[in-house]
């Protein structure tokens, strides 16, 4: 009853929460980033919410959001956090666990 034989990877559904701070060029890449990573690689199996501080500031404190845009996957677990606009598309599926680290990538830049 294994369905998972021929990958490693979290077949579940995804619950990811995006902090945005209004409206800027940086804010809205990451959104549309995002949309685009979700809907190619999870389509159907994720949870996706955004997440503006400046509307809702209260927020970040449960997450401990110190900067922006800043995505939380939030489930499956771990809980992971990515920073920036999330335009490097092999480091955001790193994070996701939806593909392995390139040797190209770093922990933060």
């Amino acid at each position: 009853m294994n369905q998972h034989e021929d990958a490693d990877l979290p077949q579940g559904p995804y619950k990811l929460r995006l902090f945005i701070t209004g409206s800027t060029p940086r804010s809205t890449r990451a959104i549309e980033n995002m949309r685009r990573i979700c809907a190619e690689n999870l389509e159907g199996r994720f949870d996706l919410e955004v997440v503006d501080v400046y509307q809702n500031p209260e927020a970040t404190k449960e997450l401990q959001i110190i900067a922006t845009p800043t995505l939380v996957k939030i489930l499956p677990e771990p809980l992971r956090r990515i920073i920036g606009d999330l335009s490097d598309r092999e480091r955001v599926l790193a994070g996701l666990d939806l593909a392995p680290l390139g040797e190209n990538d770093q922990a933060h830049p």
